[in-house]
C-alpha cells in the first residue's frame, strides 16, 4: 500500500496512552524498534498502509479515528486569534489557517498558547486600568479560566484508564444495589483513611462547599449542598487519598503555563475519578446503551445530578468499549463558556461566545426542560444537540442560586442511539437550525443575529443599503 501522508503520529501516541500501554510494548507487538515508533509518534516518519492497519488492530481503533480532523478546535481558535487588530494588515484567509493546522499542528498549538498569554496580559492590564481609574473598560475579550483544563481533556480524549480501574475497585467494595450511597462513601473514608465526614451549616457570611482539614482528618461538607454534590466531594476525597500517584502521572504528561492551571487540572481529575466511582465505566456504559442516553433516567439510576451525568457520558472513550462521541459545553446567561469539550467534531469557540442560535442559549427561556434540535453547520455537517438549565451554588431559603445551561450533542449519524431524536425528523430540512461556531468565523450572510461582521468578508457600511444585519450589506 502507498504511504499515508497524514499527521497521525501524535494521535497514535494519544490512543496508546489512553490504553496505558508502554511504547516498548507496542513497538514489540508491531515488530518495529522503539526508536522507530518514537519517530512515528513524533510525526517524523511516514506510515505505510499495512503498518497503519496493524497499529489500529493493536490499539483497537478504526483508521477513521486517526484520519479525521487533526484538532477539532484548532482552525477556529487560530482564526479567532488572527481577528486581533495586530494581524489585520496580513490579510490571512481561512484556507491558509487550515493548511497550518493540518501540516503543522504543533506550531498551531504554540500560536494558541501565545494567544492565551496575550489575552491574559490584556485582561490583567485592563483590570489595572479599571482599578486606577475607577472606570469600566469595554470592548475587550476575556478568556475563561478553564482553557488549560479543556486542552488537557481534549488531548486525552477525556478518558483516563488507570483512574477508571481505581474507581471500579472502590465501587466494587462499597456498592449497594449497584449504587454508591453517601453513607457508604463516608464509612469508607473513615475505615480506610481515618477521615471523618461532617455535614455542617456554614457560619453567616462564611459560605463554603467543602473544607478538608488534613491535620485533624476531617472533611467538612456544607449542608447547603445537594446530596448528589456531597457524594461527588466524598468520592473525590477518596481519589485524593488513594489515586494521587495515578493523577500526578497523568499531570506530568502535559505542559502547563503556570502552577495554578496545573492545580485546576488536578481538581478536574479528582472530580473525574469521583464521578467514575459513582458511575463505574462498564455498568454506566451498559445503562447508557440500554436507555439510549436518556440523561434523566441515568440520573435517577445512579442517584447523581444532571450535570454529573452529562459530564460522565463524554468520558466513554475506551477504544475497547466506546460510547457515542459527544461534545459538551456549559454557559451562563451572559454567554460565557465555562466548560467545553468536543469529540463529536463540532467546533466550540475558545475566546468568544458561541453562535446565539445554539439551543444551549435558548434553554434559559424554559428552565429545567430538555430541548432538542438538529443543528446544521456551515460545512453541511448535522448534529443532534440538547440543552437544559441547571442551578448552581450554595444557598438557603431566600438566597438566589446561579443558573447555567448545559449543552450536549453528537453527530446526526448516531441519532438511532440517542433517545432525544425520537421526536425529531432528521430528514426535514425545514426543522434544521442553521448555526455557526461564532459570528467572526461564520460565513452565513443571511443571519439576522450577527453580533460582529464575518472575518472572511471586508466590512463596509452602506447608508443606502442594508442586508438582514447591519454587518452584511449584500
Amino acid at each position: 500500500m502507498s504511504q499515508v501522508e497524514l499527521n497521525i503520529g501524535p494521535k497514535i501516541k494519544a490512543f496508546r496512552r489512553q490504553l496505558g500501554m508502554q511504547a516498548n510494548k507496542l513497538a514489540s507487538q508491531l515488530n518495529i524498534s522503539p526508536s522507530y515508533l518514537a519517530l512515528i509518534e513524533g510525526g517524523k516518519r511516514k506510515i505505510d498502509g499495512e503498518l497503519l492497519l496493524k497499529i489500529c488492530e493493536e490499539l483497537s481503533i478504526n483508521i477513521s479515528d486517526l484520519t479525521n480532523k487533526s484538532d477539532i478546535n484548532m482552525v477556529n481558535t487560530i482564526s479567532e486569534l488572527l481577528d486581533d487588530q495586530l494581524f489585520e494588515d496580513l490579510d490571512i484567509v481561512g484556507p491558509e489557517v487550515k493548511d497550518l493546522a493540518n501540516s503543522n499542528p504543533k506550531i498551531g498549538k504554540a500560536l494558541i498558547r501565545l494567544g492565551d498569554i496575550l489575552k491574559k496580559k490584556d485582561h490583567e492590564l485592563v483590570n489595572k486600568i479599571e482599578k486606577l481609574s475607577g472606570k469600566i473598560v469595554d470592548n475587550r475579550k476575556n478568556s475563561f479560566p478553564g482553557e488549560v483544563i479543556s486542552d488537557f481533556l481534549q488531548e486525552n480524549r477525556n478518558f483516563f484508564p488507570k483512574l477508571e480501574e481505581f474507581a471500579n475497585q472502590i465501587f466494587e467494595q462499597i456498592k449497594q444495589n449497584n449504587r454508591t450511597r453517601y453513607i457508604a462513601l463516608c464509612d469508607y473514608l473513615k475505615s480506610e483513611y481515618k477521615i471523618e465526614v461532617q455535614d455542617i451549616i456554614p457560619e453567616e457570611g462564611k459560605p463554603f462547599s467543602k473544607i478538608y482539614d488534613n491535620k485533624n482528618r476531617k472533611l467538612l461538607l456544607s449542608d447547603y449542598l445537594s446530596l448528589e454534590t456531597k457524594k461527588l466531594h466524598a468520592a473525590a476525597q477518596i481519589a485524593q487519598e488513594g489515586a494521587s500517584d495515578i493523577i500526578n502521572s497523568y499531570l506530568d504528561t502535559f505542559n502547563y503555563p503556570n502552577e495554578e492551571s496545573k492545580k485546576l487540572t488536578k481538581v478536574a481529575l479528582l472530580n473525574y475519578c469521583g464521578a467514575a466511582i459513582l458511575m463505574p465505566y462498564k455498568l454506566f456504559h451498559s445503562e447508557c446503551k440500554k436507555l439510549k442516553y436518556d440523561l434523566e433516567l441515568l440520573q435517577n439510576t445512579f442517584a447523581t445530578s444532571f450535570e454529573q451525568v452529562t459530564h460522565r457520558v463524554t468520558c466513554l472513550n475506551d477504544p475497547k468499549l466506546p460510547g457515542v462521541p459527544f461534545h459538551f459545553l456549559r454557559v451562563d446567561v451572559a454567554g460565557n463558556i465555562s466548560k467545553r469539550f468536543s469529540l463529536s467534531g463540532i467546533e466550540i469557540p475558545r475566546y468568544g461566545g458561541a453562535c446565539p442560535r445554539w439551543n444551549v442559549y435558548s434553554a434559559f427561556s424554559r428552565p429545567g426542560v430538555i430541548q432538542a434540535a438538529v443543528s446544521k453547520m456551515t460545512n453541511g455537517e448535522k448534529y443532534v444537540c440538547i440543552a437544559r438549565t441547571v442551578e448552581k451554588g450554595i444557598g438557603r431559603y431566600g438566597q438566589k442560586k446561579s443558573m447555567l445551561s448545559i449543552g450536549l450533542g453528537c453527530e446526526a449519524k448516531y441519532a438511532r442511539d440517542f433517545v432525544y431524536t425520537e421526536n425529531l425528523d432528521l430528514n426535514d430540512k425545514k426543522s434544521e437550525i442553521p448555526v455557526g461556531v461564532s459570528c467572526r468565523t461564520c460565513d452565513r450572510l443571511d443571519c439576522s443575529q450577527r453580533a460582529f461582521p464575518p472575518l472572511h468578508k471586508k466590512f463596509d457600511v452602506d447608508i443606502n443599503s442594508r442586508g438582514v444585519s447591519v454587518y452584511v450589506s449584500d
